[in-house]
């Protein structure tokens, strides 16, 4: 199977994700919809005004800026700089790689 392919079998939508999470933690699916929306909305409020977010025993969110740069090859005429801009990153505790690596033995 190719990596792709193998990728998009191992895919979770946010749809099962949200499903998955209010059947383990026994609440009613609208209550699990509107609580990932509410901490998606914060964590990227947070994030985008320069905050980093800890989740004990869990990991960290934070902003990570970049520098603009020249682009060499460029596919639109003009477009010869990329302003400096921001991405979310995100660093998992030990202990959590520690948990998503035993899962990795089984690929």
């Amino acid at each position: 199977m190719s990596t792709s392919r193998a990728l998009e079998a191992n895919r979770v939508s946010k749809r099962e994700f949200v499903q998955r999470f209010a059947r383990r933690g026994g609440i009613p699916l609208h209550t699990a919809q509107t609580a990932y929306n509410a901490m998606i909305d914060e964590l990227l409020d947070l994030v985008s005004q320069g905050n980093t977010v800890t989740l004990t025993n869990f990991g960290r969110f934070y902003p990570q800026t970049h520098k603009g740069h020249r682009v060499q090859f460029s596919k639109e005429d003009g477009a010869d700089e990329v302003t400096d801009y921001t991405v979310l990153k995100f660093s998992a505790t030990r202990e959590v790689n520690r948990r998503v690596k035993v899962n990795d033995e089984q690929s």
